[in-house]
């Protein structure tokens, strides 16, 4: 998928912008919480998938092995009629790009994947999720929001990924590390009458824990 250069800004609460995808190895330094491959969408294709009937973004929740993920993704293309062309193509060829990138980096064999059209407020509560590691990508609407908490509280200041931007966060099973405070949330979109497209990869390192 064809995006501009980055710009990298300073870190925010343990967060680190990564300029080039190989940058979110960074994520394995002890006090990066999340990093955020900062990247601006072709306009066209954003264009594309903005202006989609919700019907026809693709919908689907499944684990399998990072090469099987372009003909996943093609198939819950074919069950929304998603239409076809050089988007749809650019589409699948990004979310397979992401699942080797991220399998890559978590040494992962497979993945639990969930490419998800949203409307309503889901997981709008500040967390942190009970996993490794996970890999957010909203194509479209409002991208993840996070911010730094004190006390257990709702961060006072609230950020938001820029759309089409992966983000990369730790999970509460990531080997100890400092803990900096870091929540996120998917934004509260119920009332304004977006739709968004979210991407969400998890590591599963044994089938058996994949259920």
């Amino acid at each position: 998928m064809t995006f501009a250069r980055a710009i990298i800004r300073d870190a925010v609460a343990g967060v680190t912008f990564a300029e080039k995808p190989e940058d979110l190895a960074i994520i394995r330094e002890p006090e990066c919480a999340a990093a955020i491959w900062r990247r601006q969408p072709d306009h066209g294709f954003q264009s594309w998938l903005d202006t989609l009937a919700p019907d026809q973004l693709p919908n689907g929740r499944i684990v399998l092995r990072p090469e099987a993920v372009p003909d996943a993704i093609t198939q819950l293309c074919e069950i929304a009629r998603t239409p076809h062309g050089t988007e749809r193509a650019l589409l699948i060829e990004d979310v397979a790009d992401l699942a080797h990138l991220f399998a890559d980096l978590m040494q992962a064999r497979y993945l639990r994947l969930r490419l998800q059209a949203v409307k309503t407020n889901a997981c709008r509560k500040f967390h942190i999720d009970a996993i490794t590691a996970r890999l957010i990508c909203t194509y479209r609407g409002t991208g993840t929001q996070y911010g730094k908490s004190r006390n257990g509280n709702d961060p006072a200041q609230v950020f938001t990924a820029p759309t089409g931007s992966p983000v990369l966060l730790r999970g509460t099973l990531w080997p100890q590390e400092p803990n900096c405070g870091l929540l996120h949330r998917s934004p509260p979109i119920e009332d304004k009458g977006e739709t968004r497209l979210v991407l969400v990869l998890d590591p599963v390192f044994d089938l058996e824990d994949a259920t």
